[in-house]
């Protein structure tokens, strides 16, 4: 494909383009949506995601703990606080902070929440967590503005700190002075479309004249800053990505920028005196390598004294990779996956610079833990959520002891069943790809399933950027799809991170085609169980997965009944070039270059096409709102389908972002549309 006949309906909000989208959104999908089960799917996947029941999660400011809630009466949502005391109750005493919906009408606008940053101040001073940072989105772009807040008034702040709409941030450095990285005009933003200056930015004074503290290169990725709050170690610091995967990290020290020197492709982080680095590559920093997957830790003024020295935490193994390293105030937890299963563990530093290790006890051995801390500045205290893809999810707090080790977990909230899952089994299974690396993936299916190669059978995937995908519970899935004699089975393919970054990068630029050659493996095997068949099997992903689901759609057509192509990257020759597509060349390739044109084309959907091959049917989702992963994408891949006559529905919502969603009502339809696609297309 040399000329491109639809790069027309790459003008987001352009009258053509729009006039398409309409009456696409008028077509199969407006079909759908008027039948009576699609009314009923939505309505209960609506009631789950605005019941009173779900689990608020909090952030702890001060006294008081933090939540953003939306239901049924607050469509935008409110965020709100109350007292830890208070939330253990079954009927927490809630107190509105800021009410959406009212603020989006009275400014005539559609904000959505982005988050909000405090700044701690003195503790016990009349300013300690008074006022915040608030992010806000129209219609939940990743482009937003921030505002001063004030939670003492509980209104914004007369002539504070304002950061106008672009993609970037503003943090406190002191309640008068502010870090900002936004768009500063001409130059100043990436290619990427990311801020490219890092500026400081004194109380009373114009952006215009913040001062700058960094300029990164004009190809870099994103340059952005923060400051760190602890009492005794207080840092302001600047990172420049340069790519994706690489990145330099400056601490400024007056009017010097020192550099933390570890290596580019490393994570690092700074907690009171210590730097831990998760390596992404074998690192050699003095005499002895540290493998790829490893999490080091040393005194942060010894390394910036030279040395080499470093303590490992943490060393993977081929079955082990780290799924996460929080800090509370004194200690760090290890949260570890083995086989896609996970374990705790706790690290206590010593006066001599090593570690004290404790294994955390009464952690369940199926499912997933994730692990918060309550306060790391000033408390032990962490938060654990423990999910399945058939129970309730648990919010518990856990305390962990001078000794370093975690106190018995107190349940505080646990998600309500919003689904029947009597009859039903989780399990894992493990398949062989072309090449022989073995690859995991969950099943989730009736305990009583015929085997007979009939049942409707959803897979799930995403594959990229090191994102592991583990199990989690879902009111959604379980109510329209596992309750309505559905089977469900999530890939862990290659291209994630569930065995670390060796399973990342096994599957970046030219060897891309593996993830997919695991996907099309799993779905082999669920066809090989008898669980199901071609003409019952749906695929499903999005973004980066709707990228694997397009491949899925072109490469293994014959494997599928059905595919659900979500917020996707399809046109691989221009994503570079669409909003922060550059961003991503790390992970793909650069298809400006004619040698990684030749392997790129090979996973490019809207290339890979052919009008005269079989398809099974086609949905695709997106957002106009998306100024992540260009709505371009789907729009020209369903319209050179719809000119070859394949069966294709479309549906782009206006609002959402690359979430896709910006409302409980919207999520609930583009959900709804999806599972009432798959129902119909694979039940036969």
């Amino acid at each position: 494909m040399t000329d491109d006949p639809y790069a027309w309906l790459e003008d987001v909000e352009g009258t053509e383009a729009l006039a398409w989208v309409r009456e696409r959104n008028g077509e199969k999908a407006a079909e759908l949506a008027a039948t009576p089960s699609f009314a009923a799917t939505k309505q209960r996947i609506r009631a789950i995601l605005d019941s009173d029941e779900k689990i608020p999660d909090v952030t702890r400011r001060g006294d008081h703990l933090y939540n953003f809630w939306k239901d049924a009466e607050h469509e935008r949502g409110i965020w709100r606080r109350t007292t830890l005391d208070s939330y253990r109750t079954d009927d927490p005493d809630w107190e509105t902070v800021l009410d959406l919906d009212a603020l989006n009408e009275a400014e005539g606008e559609n904000w959505v929440w982005h988050g909000a940053s405090a700044w701690r101040g003195t503790p016990g001073s009349p300013d300690a967590y008074r006022y915040v940072l608030i992010d806000l989105s129209r219609g939940g772009s990743d482009a937003d503005v921030t505002r001063e807040f004030d939670l003492h008034t509980k209104t914004f702040v007369d002539g504070g700190f304002y950061r106008p709409e672009a993609k970037g941030g503003l943090v406190w450095e002191s309640l008068d002075t502010t870090i900002v990285f936004t768009d500063f005009g001409e130059g100043s933003m990436t290619p990427s479309g990311y801020p490219r200056i890092v500026k400081r930015w004194r109380r009373g004074t114009p952006l215009s004249e913040a001062e700058t503290l960094f300029e990164g290169e004009p190809d870099d990725m994103y340059i952005g800053g923060g400051h760190d709050q602890t009492p005794g170690f207080e840092r302001t610091f600047v990172s420049r990505r340069i790519t994706f995967r690489t990145a330099e990290l400056y601490l400024v020290q007056g009017e010097e920028l020192v550099q933390v020197p570890t290596p580019l492709s490393a994570e690092e982080d700074i907690h009171r005196e210590w730097l831990t680095v998760e390596l992404r590559d074998d690192w050699t920093p003095g005499d002895v390598t540290y493998p790829a997957g490893s999490l080091l830790a040393a005194r942060l003024d010894d390394v910036l004294a030279g040395s080499t020295d470093y303590q490992v935490l943490f060393a993977p193994t081929e079955t082990t990779s780290l799924a996460g390293a929080t800090w509370t105030r004194d200690h760090l937890v290890l949260n570890v996956l083995e086989d896609v299963t996970n374990r705790l563990e706790v690290l206590t530093p010593r006066e001599d610079g090593t570690f004290v290790r404790s294994a955390v006890d009464g952690v369940p051995t199926v499912g997933t833990v994730a692990v918060a801390a309550v306060d790391p500045v000033t408390s032990n205290d962490v938060w654990l959520y423990v999910t399945d893809f058939l129970t309730p999810t648990t919010l518990s707090l856990a305390t962990i002891g001078d000794d370093g080790v975690m106190g018995e977990p107190e349940p505080l909230k646990s998600m309500p069943a919003f689904f029947d899952a009597s009859g039903l089994v989780a399990e894992q299974h493990f398949v062989t790809s072309d090449d022989g690396t073995r690859v995991p993936y969950f099943l989730v299916r009736r305990e009583d399933l015929a085997y007979d190669g009939t049942a409707p059978t959803l897979l799930y995937g995403y594959g990229g950027f090191e994102i592991s995908l583990t199990p989690s519970y879902s009111g959604a899935l379980g109510s329209a799809w596992l309750e309505q004699g559905g089977v469900y089975a999530l890939a862990n393919i290659r291209g994630g991170g569930e065995y670390g970054p060796r399973w990342h990068q096994a599957a970046l630029k030219q060897h891309r085609h593996r993830a997919y050659e695991d996907m099309a493996a799993v779905a082999r095997d669920l066809v090989a169980r008898g669980i199901t068949s071609p003409q019952h099997l749906g695929v499903q992903g999005g973004s980066n997965g709707g990228l694997l689901t397009g491949n899925m759609l072109t490469r293994y057509p014959e494997l599928f009944g059905a595919v659900v192509i979500q917020v996707p990257l399809l046109d691989m020759k221009r994503y570079s070039h669409l909003l922060a597509g550059a961003s991503w060349m790390d992970e793909y390739g650069d298809p400006d270059d004619p040698e990684q044109w030749e392997f790129i084309r090979t996973f490019s959907p809207y290339h890979l096409l052919d009008a005269d091959r079989d398809y099974p049917p086609v949905l695709f989702t997106t957002s106009t709102r998306d100024d992540r992963v260009h709505p371009g994408h789907a729009r020209k891949m369903a319209a050179a389908m719809l000119a070859a006559g394949k069966d294709v529905t479309y549906y782009e919502n206006i609002e959402g972002g690359h979430g896709g969603a910006a409302t409980n009502d919207q999520a609930a339809h583009m959900s709804a549309l999806a599972y009432e696609f798959l129902r119909s297309r694979l039940a036969g």
